[in-house]
């Protein structure tokens, strides 16, 4: 490929609206073009990173087992009001009419089409298991599209379904997506992690995230560096205390606290660590006629240390909370303790609350909670003394670097990742929602056991900048980059030498099958190195008058602090060995 038959719109700044670093480099390197908020343009550059992305998730989902197909980006409602998700989902999908006023949807994903197939198609014992895949677009209506295409609302997705006769059957079927995508992801060049995960909306009860190793990341990866424990910050479990609780040795105080209405100030008033405190947390249940009306509302109180945050997450698997909670109104706060946010506690109340401890604040004595009076806080608390035991203890918090692992082996450390692909088991979640039944051995109708695999090809090309750049650009692992081999002529308009030299490397390269890029358009040097370390092609052979004249040109790999003289007659079988590790 040469530059005057290609397309290079590079720029010297990135837009202001450009937020995260592959945000930024991106449009510079004029591999993305906005169209509309989370809505962009992917130029030349871009897509043929995103074919060779495609190329390997193609390859290892084959190899897999999975059959490929094509499934719709527009898909009627009726199915997703199968399943409650029309309405459940609420206004990240996307609804739309047709002429007819019929509802339909741009799919975010495709579990209900697949569902539908598969009950058509999949009739028999025989014809399991199955796992169908497909690399299509999808829409999802984020309400604050930001960093460019790492969280856009339309992108691409390699989605896969499978289809099993049971669970020891389906099991396989996952390990055998989880394999592939680690194979996936090891080939990309890319430093991941699989960690466990919670199932969100989609469903089912088992679950990894593959996550992008970067400084950048959105999501907070915790594990264990003397184990194999991994996990996203929703489902790592902060393990209750190994010591048991202490025994009293503090009066119970109602102590004046002016002004102080968050545990660090308070803690800072009274002079003590931040770990003596107890923070209280609001929240509503509502229960629902079946007309929609709130008939009855329960109040809880969460109590988590004052060194430590709830984990919605978690809070929404207490029993009594599964089924969703909101936090408590103003009004409702004052109703049940008389007081607003900010001294708030469990022991005063002036109706009763449903009361859930950590379990570390369950296992505390002498602690401090708010008195349920302005300006004011209880010191000594401690639980069978000067309150009942809570109602419930349960593991509500995020885990902080340096807890002990759940598997007993060692501390905690976290690090931030960038989500790209997730597994999920769901069981017979859709199955059973879409009567998607086979005949077994027996001649008896059974629900197909079902899994889904999500990887977001649009949302790696970001994800692999962030992990690769430095002060110069982008700097593409190999296997994805636009180009393996970009040719820095210094002349080629001016020089019949270097062109005819450049015109022949590029020329055997090419025979070879490696993607060159030879750079004719006669740029000065500077310019033309910026360009394509910008671009972040990952190797560079700049050919010149002078050093031709000796048998020489200069190669250097993208990350390498300065150029390396050799042999023109060194050259090809030294970047062919390059590319191949």
């Amino acid at each position: 490929m040469k530059a005057s038959q290609f397309f290079i719109s590079t720029l010297k700044e990135a837009p202001a609206d450009a937020e995260v670093m592959s945000h930024k480099l991106m449009m510079r390197a004029g591999f993305i073009k906005r169209l509309g908020a989370g809505i962009y343009s992917y130029m030349p550059m871009a897509l043929r990173v995103i074919r060779k992305i495609e190329g390997i998730i193609r390859e290892e989902m084959n190899r897999a087992g999975g059959i490929e197909l094509l499934m719709p980006v527009v898909q009627p409602a009726e199915l997703w009001q199968e399943t409650g998700r029309f309405d459940k989902m609420g206004p990240e999908l996307l609804r739309v009419k047709d002429r007819h006023d019929r509802d339909y949807i741009i799919q975010p994903t495709s579990e209900e089409v697949i569902t539908d197939i598969a009950r058509q198609e999949l009739r028999s014992y025989r014809a399991l298991p199955k796992n169908f895949y497909h690399i299509q677009t999808k829409f999802r209506d984020e309400r604050r599209p930001r960093f460019g295409v790492m969280r856009g609302r339309e992108f691409t997705m390699k989605d896969a379904y499978s289809f099993d006769r049971d669970v020891e059957a389906a099991g396989k079927s996952y390990a055998q997506m989880y394999a592939a995508y680690t194979r996936i992801f090891e080939r990309m060049g890319l430093a991941f992690r699989a960690v466990a995960a919670d199932t969100g909306a989609i469903g089912g009860d088992r679950s990894h995230e593959f996550q992008v190793i970067a400084d950048t990341g959105e999501d907070a990866i915790v594990y264990c560096p003397d184990s194999d424990y991994a996990a996203n910050m929703e489902l790592a479990e902060a393990v209750a205390p190994a010591a048991a609780r202490a025994a009293p040795t503090q009066a119970l105080t109602k102590t004046p606290t002016p002004g102080k209405s968050t545990c660090e100030d308070v803690a800072a008033l009274l002079g003590v660590p931040l770990q003596n405190t107890v923070k209280s947390l609001v929240l509503a249940t509502d229960e629902k006629s079946e007309s929609g009306d709130v008939v009855k509302t329960m109040i809880w109180l969460l109590l988590v240390r004052g060194d430590h945050s709830l984990n919605e997450v978690k809070a929404n698997k207490v029993p009594g909370l599964k089924d969703g909670f909101r936090f408590a109104t103003g009004a409702e706060i004052d109703t049940h303790f008389g007081c607003k946010p900010g001294y708030l506690g469990p022991v005063g109340l002036k109706q009763a609350v449903k009361v859930v401890a950590d379990r570390t604040v369950a296992a505390m004595s002498d602690f401090i909670s708010g008195a349920n009076e302005a300006d004011f806080h209880y010191t000594g608390l401690n639980w069978g003394r000067d309150l009942p035991e809570p109602d419930l203890v349960a593991d509500i918090r995020n885990v902080l670097e340096g807890d002990p692992s759940p598997d007993g082996k060692g501390v905690l450390a976290i690090q931030r990742g960038i989500e790209v692909g997730h597994v999920f088991y769901l069981g017979t979640k859709y199955s059973a929602a879409m009567n998607a039944t086979f005949l077994d051995e027996n001649g008896k109708p059974k629900l197909m056991e079902m899994g889904c695999y999500g990887i977001g090809v649009t949302r790696l090309l970001g994800a692999a900048i962030e992990q690769n750049f430095d002060a110069r650009g982008i700097i593409w692992p190999t296997a994805i980059a636009p180009f393996g081999v970009v040719l820095c002529p210094i002349g080629y308009d001016r020089n019949a030498e270097v062109k005819a030299a450049a015109d022949q490397l590029h020329d055997e390269l090419q025979t070879l099958g490696i993607d060159v890029m030879l750079d004719d358009r006669g740029e000065r040097p500077g310019a033309m190195f910026a360009d394509w370390e910008l671009i972040g092609v990952p190797h560079r052979v700049v050919l010149s008058d002078r050093g031709l004249k000796e048998g020489k040109v200069e190669y250097q790999g993208r990350r390498d602090p300065e150029a390396t003289a050799m042999a023109l007659t060194d050259v090809l079988p030294f970047v062919k060995a390059k590319l191949a590790t």
